[in-house]
């Protein structure tokens, strides 16, 4: 099968969604199908405003039509609600070209948090911009239920994996975490409003504060919270040590559909901590973790988990399985409809 997908969001990003893509791609490549990915780096574009590293195409629908039109796919597949997959929306739509979307994040929380408008208000955008999708894949049945109760229809799962043969409990931490207090409680992701990070660094618990990544908030935060350790981008071996060398991992969003940095923690063996809230209560099971409205509660309940079931628990996330129920979340186009597109 050729898979034409369009995203918005794609190297050199950092983020969840990118990740998610560029892993499915190589597992459908592995499995001997052709993806030609459609991003804003093939188009002139300008940055996002409060979120600039995420570049904004500026390209007329014909134009990403007669991209699609060039690979002649047997399906498309819209990825992000950007101008970008707007444009190829319209196209699909003006042609009589069936797609799928995907719902990776709470777009109206993300969105309201940013501006200060009313979430309701972006849930419309939502509700109409998903709406003629063949499918709207979706991580976790919360997160479902939730687009359902919004009118989303035609939702299916598409849930998310874990590289096993990196992140594993034997994974050797950063010779720093010998002589951090213990115990360490690692956050890892984007550094920004949306993820809702002070909450984490704001509890009251022993040990030490750990943060992975960068984002437009770490200075603020650096200079609020001198206690915190900021360690950067870490990738591969690196991450995975971090995860491994952790005695908690804490994972204050309110705002993800699903949150790969969690099971990736899992599959080396520590628990996670959260808010039950759309995302974690999909994942965080007992034996793995800890849900409070109380953050603090969850960490010092997470930590009493066993780590041999945790990283048990986080093997049973592989990519493999993600990708065939992408495959199976796909609408086959008639080849004819292609060639008239054209």
């Amino acid at each position: 099968m050729r898979i034409a997908i369009v995203t918005d969001a794609w190297h050199p990003q950092v983020n969840g969604v990118v990740r998610t893509l560029q892993t499915i791609r190589a597992e459908l490549e592995q499995m001997g199908h052709v993806v030609d990915v459609i991003s804003p780096d093939l188009y002139g574009s300008i940055p996002c405003p409060t979120y600039p590293e995420i570049r904004l195409a500026l390209v007329r629908s014909a134009v990403v039509g007669q991209a699609i039109a060039a690979i002649q796919p047997d399906a498309v597949h819209l990825a992000t609600e950007g101008p970008l997959c707007l444009a190829a929306r319209r196209w699909c739509l003006r042609s009589g070209v069936p797609f799928t979307t995907a719902y990776h994040t709470h777009f109206p929380d993300y969105v309201a948090q940013r501006t200060g408008l009313p979430a309701a208000w972006f849930w419309r955008y939502i509700r109409w911009f998903h709406g003629p999708a063949q499918a709207v894949l979706v991580s976790t049945r919360s997160v479902r239920d939730q687009l359902r109760a919004h009118g989303v229809p035609n939702v299916q799962p598409w849930g998310r994996g874990v590289d096993l043969a990196a992140f594993t409990p034997d994974a050797p931490p950063p010779a720093l975490f010998a002589d951090l207090p213990r115990p360490i409680q690692l956050y890892v992701g984007r550094v920004a409003v949306e993820k809702n990070l002070e909450a984490f660094l704001a509890t009251v618990h022993p040990g030490t504060k750990v943060v992975v990544g960068d984002g437009p908030a770490r200075a603020a935060l650096e200079r609020a919270y001198p206690q915190a350790r900021f360690l950067g981008p870490m990738f591969g071996a690196e991450l995975a040590g971090a995860y491994a060398g952790a005695d908690v991992f804490v994972f204050p969003s309110r705002t993800d559909t699903f949150g790969l940095v969690m099971i990736e923690a899992l599959a080396c063996g520590t628990p996670v901590a959260a808010y039950p809230v759309t995302g974690p209560v999909d994942i965080v099971i007992p034996e793995s973790g800890a849900l409070s409205d109380d953050l603090g509660t969850a960490i010092g309940q997470a930590l009493l988990c066993d780590r041999a079931a945790c990283a048990a628990y986080g093997r049973s996330f592989t990519w493999a399985r993600s990708a065939q129920e992408f495959l199976s979340g796909l609408h086959a186009i008639d080849p004819h409809v292609i060639e008239s597109a054209a």
